[in-house]
Order: C-alpha cells, then structure tokens, then sequence
C-alpha cells in the first residue's frame, strides 16, 4: 500500500509541476490550460500525500498539503475565470483555511514532539516556507516564487530520503529540475524583473 501511496502522490505532484513548468514561455490560452491541469492534478494528489505525511507523524508537512487545498481550488478558480482581478471573497477564504489549518498542524507536532526537536521538523519548516511563499509569489506572477519552490523540493526530498521512501525522493529530485526549467523559462520570457 504505501508503494501505490508513493506512486499516486508523487506522480500526480510531479505532473503538476511538469504542467506548470511548460506553461511558462507559452501563448496565453496554452499556458492557461496547462495551469488548469495542474492546478487539478496537484489537488487530485492531495489525499496521498497527507496519508503518507500523517503516518510518519509530519504534522507540520501534512497540514501544509491538506491546508493547501482551498489555495489550490483559489488558483484554479482564477486560471478558469481568467480575470486580472482575483475575487477577493475566495482569497480571503483560502488565505484563512490555509492559514488556521498550518496553526493547527504546527501547533500539533509542538505538542507531539515536544518543541521543535527533531531533523524532520526543520525539514518540515524548509517544505512550510517554500509552499507558502512560492505559492504566494507564483499567484503575483512572481518568477522568484519558483525560488522557494527549490527550498520546498530540496526539504521534502530530504525529509522523505530521511523517512525510506526512495520513490518520492526520486520524485521530490525530479521535480526540481522541472522547477529550475520553470524558474528559468519565467525569468526568460516574463515581463516582470528579478530583483
């Protein structure tokens, strides 16, 4: 079971990066149906990850993937309305479910560990602050979002390398280079500067 686990949600991650990656440097419409696709197979991969995360007692990482949830549906919903304003209701609605859900899951592994005691744990605030802040920075068509994507990679692929299971390390390795491919595309073709 945890091999089928593996495989559903480091494939279904790695196609969404694979999706979002390519999106970069193409026309409008095409970019904004391969973020479709990746906004739903990201969202599709959710369930595995956090059964994987909650049995290895990553509070901290599973919180991030189920809290992540509503901001997938806000990205989804803003590349399907295809407005240049975000609907402010549904921000503010995912911003809270994400937010209270990374509180909670925080707030849990304190309690379970004690503190913050562990390698895992940093692992899991390396995953915490490159989801947060590359999700925050790609919905601004920020191409440094991509930046804290690698962060996000490198602790996950750690954490899951440090936790035997060498399918979503592969996996987490895999997707960065899809992230650095990303990273590097945005900054070619953006409108936008690096600074």
């Amino acid at each position: 079971m945890d091999f089928v686990l593996q495989a559903w949600g480091g494939g279904f991650y790695l196609l969404n990066k694979i999706f979002f990656a390519i999106a970069e440097g193409r026309s409008e419409s095409a970019k904004r149906r391969l973020r479709m696709f990746g906004w739903s197979i990201y969202i599709l991969g959710v369930p595995a990850w956090v059964i994987i995360l909650v049995s290895r007692h990553d509070w901290i990482a599973a919180s991030i993937e189920a809290g992540g949830v509503p901001a997938m549906l806000f990205g989804l919903f803003n590349v399907y309305k295809n407005s240049a304003e975000p609907c402010k209701l549904f921000a503010s609605l995912a911003a809270f479910f994400t937010y209270a859900a990374l509180i909670s899951g925080v707030s849990y592994s304190l309690h379970d560990y004690g503190g913050i005691t562990s390698l895992s744990q940093m692992l899991e605030i390396g995953v915490m602050i490159g989801f947060l802040l590359g999700s925050y920075l790609l919905a601004q068509k920020n191409p440094k979002g991509w930046l804290f994507f690698m962060l996000m990679n490198v602790s996950m692929a750690s954490l899951m390398l440090l936790q035997d299971k060498p399918l979503l390390t592969i996996q987490q390795i895999v997707s960065l280079c899809f992230v650095i491919y990303g990273y590097k595309l945005a900054v070619k073709t953006s409108r936008y500067r690096v600074r």
